[in-house]
């Protein structure tokens, strides 16, 4: 083959592969002349492509953000006398079951119970949501160790993982019938300065003559809340009813951030 045949077979090759690549393109839409409209291959891919965005915004779901209740039950052996024992386990499994079944829509109400007494202060009930909890009752022995117990509650509410910052504000329970029988001041103090459990709503009950009001109004840090007291097992319960719908009525408000504490007065038998 001579070179100038050799030289017109190539381009006859480059341009029969350019012929087919150039119709190829043209079949795709890819290829558009100077000034012409956009190639309707691309105009469908983006028209499709619009549509499923907006098919994807209305299966967004929001997610309920967690509301931390943390309840400092005092477990100590005093508390195994006149049925108190007895009347608190009935309380806490009966607020968790109004939790659980509350609207989770905007917050869902997460539950932990702190026990002190016998061997100190434990985790008694991990927080979870009320939903998935199933009551394990307590037992009544030991002294009163709140102090570690204030410490925990510390611990817990700095915890990140177990409280997320996307959580509302915690509501902490303290119930008691006696006075501490450990180093409790700093312990409190260092719960009352902590950045998070400081913002936290808190509630107190103390049972029976030996609860010391003045100390669990230590724990409030507000002169103008309350420290209720109960003598006997149905006012341990109406104290827990009280509690349930003032947290409920926080995860049904617009905003559940906000302090809710409904009025006593408005329970049916309300004498505690």
């Amino acid at each position: 083959m001579g070179w100038a045949k050799y030289l017109e077979d190539i381009a006859s090759r480059h341009n029969g592969t350019s012929l087919v690549q150039n119709q190829f393109q043209k079949e795709l839409g890819r290829v558009a002349r100077p000034g012409s409209p956009k190639a309707p291959g691309k105009i469908k891919l983006k028209n499709q492509g619009e549509q499923h965005m907006s098919k994807l915004k209305d299966f967004v779901v929001t997610t309920a953000r967690p509301l931390p209740v943390i309840l400092l039950a005092d477990v100590s052996g005093s508390m195994a006398t006149n049925g108190k024992i007895d009347a608190l386990n009935d309380a806490i499994q009966s607020m968790i079951e109004s939790f659980a079944a509350e609207d989770h829509s905007r917050a869902e109400i997460h539950v932990s119970v702190i026990a002190f007494g016998k061997g100190g202060a434990r985790l008694h009930q991990p927080l979870l949501p009320a939903a998935q909890i199933k009551w394990d009752r307590v037992t009544a022995a030991g002294n009163t160790p709140m102090g570690a117990a204030f410490d925990l509650v510390v611990k817990m509410v700095e915890d990140h993982d177990q409280i997320p910052s996307r959580a509302y504000r915690p509501t902490v329970v303290l119930v008691s019938d006696g006075q501490p029988t450990d180093e409790w001041r700093e312990p409190l103090q260092r719960m009352l300065s902590s950045d998070r459990a400081a913002k936290a709503s808190r509630f107190v009950l103390g049972i029976g003559d030996d609860a010391d009001p003045a100390m669990l109004a230590e724990f409030l840090a507000d002169p103008s809340a309350r420290v209720y007291s109960a003598h006997e097992a149905r006012q341990i319960k109406n104290f827990f009813r009280w509690v349930t719908m003032s947290v409920t009525q926080r995860t049904r408000s617009v905003n559940p951030n906000s302090v809710v504490v409904v009025d006593p007065m408005a329970l049916d038998d309300y004498d505690f």
